[in-house]
């Protein structure tokens, strides 16, 4: 796993995205496992899962938020979903997905990949 960072951009404002092992751990609190949660969010089989993309979403902003504020000594605080599900509204549910799935991806790639 790497550290890689998504952003969302919206309204002058910066979103950091981070999944790591924190995240993947709450995600498979809540919901089992990883796939069990991927499959509800990529909406290849239906719609996407609203309350498991504004999960996602939230976990993964905080902790992006916590990262900053732990290495810039600032304060800024967590997000509640409530707030997370108006982002992605205004930000778009499918471009939205996109940056989440690319996240993930990019997070998750080998290092070993060009060895």
């Amino acid at each position: 796993m790497k550290d890689i960072n998504g952003k969302i951009q919206l309204n002058d404002k910066e979103y950091p995205l981070v999944f790591n092992l924190n995240v993947m751990e709450s995600i498979q609190d809540e919901y089992g496992s990883l796939d069990k949660w991927g499959n509800l969010t990529d909406g290849t089989e239906g719609e996407p899962n609203a309350k498991a993309v504004i999960y996602g979403f939230t976990e993964m902003i905080n902790e992006g938020i916590d990262i900053q504020n732990e290495e810039q000594g600032t304060n800024e605080p967590f997000l509640t979903k409530k707030q997370v599900g108006r982002l992605i509204t205004q930000y778009g549910l499918i471009e939205a997905t996109k940056t989440l799935n690319q996240t993930i991806i990019e997070s998750t790639e080998s290092d070993e990949k060009n060895a």
